[in-house]
This record gives structure tokens, C-alpha cells and sequence, in this order.
């Protein structure tokens, strides 16, 4: 793939990016949020048009149009999500348009022979009668792979496979993909576990912003290194001093030495992503998430605001014990919670700014379950004024917004509600330079006003310029803490990089 390009309206997903798979090799694909990994095999399988660029199968020029014909040309794709007809059975699912027949019918009997002799070729013993949807996800993947092996792919996609395996089946899947590539078939491996990438991968390619930054060998490049060009950093730019950072002074360093303990998250467990995760924000500090794509980090910000039930573990808030059943009680609590995806779990569109920015206030707004629309546009205007947010009339829809007015919006929901410990999950992603800087000492302002915040970012920079501390999550589990005082960028990246606290790093 060379000089592929795709944009959408608004965002350039592809600027250049460029893959080379070799036969007879596992390949990995990395890359964090937003690095066009996803747009990159959708152009790859004919799941989206490229604006520009070409794509090489055996030094023969493709144009795939469709993911069908992109499977009629070999290319075979098995995704985290697996995309079969759970209530047909497993032998159908695996010979989906492809049935034995015996004049007009379907032959049953070969069907249900072939498939178990297909399952049996990765080592998985079933009954192929049963429906799909009676097996685990860990099963229907390898049902997936079994139809991608019946079709002779000889280009295997895999998106994120091992998300729902456990670990023998993981090794299992593995020394199936070993057997392929001795065939000669080459495997394009899309995961964002660092130990995985290691076992089973010969190369490595890394995405970033939609541009193809490195390839390498597995064996020649470190964890840490590997890291850094996900994330960017230069492993030289050792550290910085917190106290320089924007928006922090003496007075607000002092607060949150001082401050009391808001949340304390224990032991918190959501398999398979949120193993064994803890960590407490204390009044008018900002504690930073770090970790790659899959941490678990965003599973603990929902465990916490109880969007996801938990399994185990204790949350506590301000020295008490709770247990929330739902998002509405963290919200009476004092949480508030901005999520990763504000188009999808943030904004509503087509209402208006006044209504999105004061949608979970409008208790404290009503009366006789009767809004009170003075006090209603008194708050927003007041909340308008304060965050700079840049509209035409409070009653302008929100979506006609641009991303960083859409993300005050959202910001100015939990002001509205006097939240205690407010949760940020990528507050500044998608949005202009310019509003990165304003919502970055927004929430330096909450917080020297004593509102707890924590905050996930993907960008090192925001961690180490805004936050007191910094926790490193890896594979579901909190694995670092760094509080040092300046802290150490290659610290937090050995920690990403190896699961482990690394508190020297030599050359700094």
C-alpha cells in the first residue's frame, strides 16, 4: 500500500500511510486511537474508497470496491467483532455460500463432515449442528478463522482476535497462525498488546496521526522504543517539572498537597479488561491516566461513574463506601463524566446548546417537574461567559458546533451539577490547537477552585503539564504511579512499554 490518503469531512483519517507485507510473514499493524489503523483495512478489504494512492497484491494493481471482492482476491479478514449469523449453525456459518450440494440441495451430512474437519485442522472439537450464538466469542472466533482458511485466503487480516480469547486459546490461535505462515500466507496482525506483538510477529509497522512512521523488525526494535514512536515522544525529552506547568501555581501546588481524598477505586476488576485497578483523586489535584490503546483506562472511568457494573473491588467517595447500581446515583453523588466519544455517548444532536449543557441539571432547575427556563438560560449564559464557549444563540443547535465548543458544552453539563470529581477521557482529542490550550487551563482552573479531576490522554504532554500525578495502566491493570517532582518521561514510557515501574532510565 502505498501513498494512501482517505479523508472524511473534517478529518484526514490516511495522509500517505504505506504498508509492505511480505509472504510467509506475520505482520504487526499499531497504532493508538485515532492512527488510522481501522481506516487502513477498510481500505485494504474495499470497505472504504481511497482518495489517493495504490494497493499492490503480488505486484499486481487492486481496486477493491466491495469486501467481497476483496475476498475473491484473497484476502481474508476475521475482526474483534465477529461477523457471522449467530443463528445459523457453525457448519453453515463456515460454508456461508459456499454449501456441498446434492442436486438442488444442500448435503447436510457433507457440510457437517467438512466443517468439523476444517475446525479440526486449529485444533477446535465441536459440535458443528449447534447455532453459532450457543458458543463464546472465543469459539466464534476461531469459527471465523476457519471459514477465512476454507476460502484459501492467502492475505489474513486479523483485527484485535485475542480480545475475548483467554490465554490457552491464545496460544492456540498463535500456532495456527505459525502453521499459515509456513504455508507461505501472509497475516497483516492488528493488537494492541506489546507481549503479543513480540511472540508471534516477524515486523512491526507503527501509524500515527495517518502516516506510516516506522517499520521494523520485532527482534531489533525495544518495547520502549516502540512506545515512543506510538506516542510520539522523544525518549531524550526526559522530563519536565510539574510546577511549570500551565495553570499551576504555588497556592493550588499547596491546596492539593493538602487536599482531602475525594475517590478511592480498590482493587476493581470487569474481566477481561479491568483486572485489578486502583487509584485516589484527592480536592484540586488532576491525576493522570497513562497507558496504550486497551490499558483498561476508560474501563476504569466507567467503573467508577458505574456505566459498567463492576465485578469486584471497592469504590469509595470522600471516605465512604458506595456501590452504585447506575449512572444517575454517581451523578447524585457528585461525579460527572466526559467520555472519550462525544459524539456518540456525549452530545445529543439536533438539541439546542441550552438544552444539551443543562440536561442532567434540570432537576435542581424544575419545580413541580416544571423547568424554570429563566434560571435555566441564567445558567448558561453564566456558563457561556465563563468557559469562552463561542456560539450564536443558546438556542442554536449543538452539532452545528465545532468539536472544541462542542467539548466546553459538555464540560459545562458537570459544572451545572456541582460535581466533586470530575472524569475526563480524552478531553482534548479532535479538536484545534487553540481550544486544546483553553480546555487545558479550564481544567487547570476547576482544579485550583478544588474540584478532583482524572483525566485519560494518549498525549504525554497533557499528562505531564497538568496533572500532580500520573498512574500507568497496562493489560486491565494500574501497574505505576509516579508523583516525583520533576517526573520522568522515560519512566512513564518503560512502565507502558513493559508492564512494570522503571524508575532509572539510563542516558537521562
Amino acid at each position: 500500500m502505498s501513498d494512501i490518503w482517505k479523508t472524511f469531512p473534517g478529518v484526514t483519517a490516511l495522509a500517505g500511510a504505506e504498508l509492505k507485507v511480505q509472504r510467509g510473514e506475520i505482520h504487526a499493524l499499531v497504532g493508538g486511537n485515532g492512527a488510522g489503523k481501522s481506516t487502513l483495512v477498510k481500505v485494504l478489504t474495499g470497505a472504504a474508497r481511497p482518495d489517493q494512492g495504490q494497493i499492490l497484491l503480488d505486484g499486481r494493481k487492486v481496486d477493491f470496491r466491495s469486501p467481497s471482492q476483496a475476498q475473491l482476491g484473497g484476502i481474508g479478514t476475521i475482526y474483534q467483532e465477529v461477523n457471522l449469523v449467530p443463528r445459523l449453525s457453525v457448519a453453515e456459518n463456515i460454508f456461508l455460500r459456499y454449501e456441498p450440494r446434492r442436486w438442488w440441495m444442500i448435503d447436510r451430512n457433507r457440510l457437517n463432515d467438512q466443517a468439523n474437519k476444517q475446525l479440526e485442522r486449529i485444533g477446535v472439537i465441536i459440535d458443528v449442528t449447534r447455532p453459532l450464538a450457543t458458543y463464546s466469542p472465543a469459539i466464534q472466533q476461531m469459527v471465523a478463522l476457519a471459514r477465512a482458511m476454507l476460502l484459501d485466503c492467502q492475505w489474513l487480516i486479523m483485527d484485535e482476535p485475542t480480545s475475548s480469547l483467554d490465554e490457552r486459546e491464545v496460544k492456540v490461535l498463535f500456532e495456527v497462525m505459525r502453521q499459515l505462515k509456513k504455508q507461505g500466507r501472509a497475516i497483516l496482525f492488528v493488537s494492541h498488546r506489546l507481549s503479543e506483538l513480540y511472540a508471534v510477529c516477524d515486523r512491526i509497522t507503527v501509524l500515527r496521526d495517518g502516516k506510516t512512521v516506522l517499520t521494523e523488525s520485532t527482534k531489533s526494535l525495544s518495547q520502549i522504543d516502540l512506545v515512543t514512536a506510538m506516542l510520539g515522544r522523544r525518549r531524550k525529552a526526559s522530563h519536565r517539572s510539574l510546577s511549570q506547568g500551565r495553570g499551576f501555581h504555588s497556592d493550588v501546588d499547596d491546596q492539593r498537597e493538602h487536599g482531602t481524598e475525594v475517590l478511592r477505586a480498590s482493587h476493581l476488576s470487569r474481566l477481561p479488561r479491568l483486572v485489578d485497578a486502583s487509584l485516589t483523586v484527592k480536592t484540586g489535584e488532576v491525576v493522570g491516566l497513562a497507558g496504550l490503546l486497551g490499558a483498561g483506562r476508560t474501563e476504569l472511568a466507567r467503573a467508577v461513574f458505574a456505566a459498567d457494573p463492576l465485578q469486584s473491588g471497592e469504590v469509595s467517595l470522600s471516605g465512604r463506601h458506595v456501590r452504585f447500581t447506575c449512572p444517575a446515583e454517581a451523578i447524585r453523588a457528585g461525579i460527572g463524566f466526559c467520555s472519550e466519544d462525544r459524539q456518540v455517548e456525549g452530545i445529543i444532536p439536533g438539541l439546542s446548546v441550552r438544552e444539551n449543557m443543562t440536561l442532567v441539571a434540570l432537576p435542581q432547575l424544575s419545580r413541580w417537574f416544571i423547568v424554570s427556563h429563566y434560571r435555566q438560560r441564567q445558567l448558561v449564559q453564566r456558563m457561556i461567559e465563563r468557559l469562552g464557549i463561542k456560539i450564536a444563540s443558546l438556542d442554536q443547535p449543538i452539532d452545528e458546533l465545532s468539536g472544541g465548543n462542542q467539548q466546553k458544552v459538555l464540560l459545562a453539563r458537570w459544572l451545572c451539577t456541582l460535581s466533586r470529581l470530575l472524569i475526563l477521557d480524552e478531553p482534548t482529542r479532535g479538536i484545534d490547537v487553540g481550544t486544546k490550550d483553553e480546555i487545558r487551563a479550564i481544567v487547570d482552573e476547576l482544579a485550583a477552585q478544588g474540584l478532583a479531576v482524572m483525566m485519560i490522554s494518549s498525549e504525554l504532554d497533557d499528562l505531564i503539564d497538568h496533572c500532580r500525578r500520573i498512574v500507568v495502566m497496562s493489560e486491565g491493570r494500574t501497574i505505576a504511579e509516579f508523583a516525583d517532582d520533576p517526573i520522568k518521561v522515560d519512566s512513564i514510557l518503560a512502565a507502558m512499554a513493559h508492564g512494570t515501574e522503571v524508575l532509572e532510565m539510563s542516558g537521562d
